[in-house]
């Protein structure tokens, strides 16, 4: 069983150094805020077709 848990934990380990190597952590900033990017968006383009100017 001990041989099993470490085997997990190397697993786990190994992943986590994959995603560190891989770039997964670089952007902190960004998830913080991109809730409130979102909803202008979907906001510009509702803008856009009650206009008449676009429509998809």
């Amino acid at each position: 069983m001990l041989v099993v848990s470490l085997i997990i934990a190397l697993f786990f380990l190994g992943s986590f150094l994959w995603a560190i190597k891989t770039g997964q952590y670089e952007d902190d900033y960004t998830p913080s805020v991109r809730i409130l990017f979102e909803d202008e968006l979907i906001n510009n383009n509702q803008n856009k077709n009650e206009n008449g100017s676009s429509e998809v």
